[in-house]
């Protein structure tokens, strides 16, 4: 896959870094755990998102667009993401945050994604849950037009055939660590929600002919519905890649037994991956969606669903912004000792 074809800017930290969790293993009692840190992609803090748009404003810049529009919930990690590229490049920039949780303390509301969204002069408007997000952004951008601006808009997540050529292009990363260290990865896992990151990876693997399963752990949609998704921007993005019908819909794997409660509401076995990973790697995960990742593949290990002499990467997308908006929801303990 050629990608340098399509338009890119280059900002990201890449190639991030692929290491082992040694002491992870250890506790859980294998297989053997690898961690890809795209929590290191170098964009405001990084996160999954920072790839994704390097393809989407490559092609907002091809479109001479001025200003940039998004969408996403209240702690989004991909409007962080977009409100600091957007002011990197000196365009305008116009997040919609949809309410998705009912959280209504302050912390929640202002800071964590939020504050950094403020911090890089991204104009914001809340919006109710359940709101049609996309005609939300179609009638702002219809408003900056009649004010002579020119609006580029991009998905939630950064998700369709543009932006998942930013894991495509992970996948290709991977590869390349991989066989530079003689590593075979039997699992590659890693959290799924607006579905552009295990889209671009499934298309990006399946067409590299990788032998390398993907499996999504859901933070919000059903099974079924997570799994359509991915399976039609996996196959839409092939198509965009000049590979049409490569993608079988047995290659798109998704589990969604951790949302809990929903979107955005971390559950106890969210909690306990968070401070399992604070405390035995040093890694910060966040409560949305690395956090619900880990906790699905820590529960599936448990289970025996890995083969002990496996290799199973675990990708970060990123986020640990978020636990800022999070204070007593984690379970942290008060441990800090008086001096004296």
């Amino acid at each position: 896959m050629h990608l340098s074809r399509y338009p890119r800017l280059h900002f990201a930290h890449l190639p991030t870094p692929l290491e082992p969790m040694m002491r992870l293993t250890d506790h859980l009692g294998g297989p053997r755990l690898w961690i890809k840190r795209d929590d290191c992609t170098g964009l405001s803090s990084g996160g999954n998102k920072t790839r994704k748009l390097e393809f989407l404003m490559a092609d907002a810049l091809s479109k001479k667009a001025d200003t940039v529009i998004t969408q996403g919930a209240t702690q989004s990690n991909h409007a962080r993401q977009t409100a600091a590229i957007a002011a990197k490049l000196g365009l305008q920039c116009h997040i919609l945050l949809e309410d998705r949780t009912g959280y209504t303390d302050e912390a929640y509301g202002h800071n964590g994604n939020v504050l950094l969204d403020q911090l890089h002069g991204a104009t914001l408007a809340t919006l109710p849950g359940g709101t049609d997000m996309a005609a939300a952004m179609e009638d702002l951008a219809q408003k900056l037009k009649q004010d002579g601006r020119t609006p580029y808009i991009i998905p939630g997540g950064g998700s369709n055939p543009v932006g998942a050529l930013g894991y495509v292009n992970a996948a290709l990363e991977l590869l390349v660590q991989a066989n530079d260290r003689a590593l075979v990865i039997d699992h590659l896992v890693h959290a799924t929600g607006s579905s552009g990151t295990q889209a671009g990876l499934v298309a990006g693997l399946v067409g590299s002919r990788a032998n390398i399963p993907v499996l999504g752990i859901g933070v919000r949609a059903d099974r079924a519905k997570q799994e359509a998704m991915v399976f039609d921007l996996a196959c839409r993005t092939a198509d965009y890649l000049g590979l049409p019908d490569i993608i079988r819909r047995e290659d798109v794997v998704a589990n969604s037994d951790y949302v809990g409660e929903g979107y955005g509401v971390p559950s106890d076995s969210t909690r306990e991956a968070v401070s399992m990973l604070a405390q035995l790697e040093g890694i910060l995960l966040d409560p949305v969606y690395s956090g619900k990742g880990m906790a699905g593949l820590i529960d599936l290990i448990r289970k025996g669903h890995f083969d002990k002499d496996s290799d199973v990467v675990f990708l970060h997308t990123g986020g640990s912004v978020a636990l800022f908006g999070y204070p007593g929801r984690l379970g942290v303990p008060a441990t800090i000792a008086a001096g004296g």
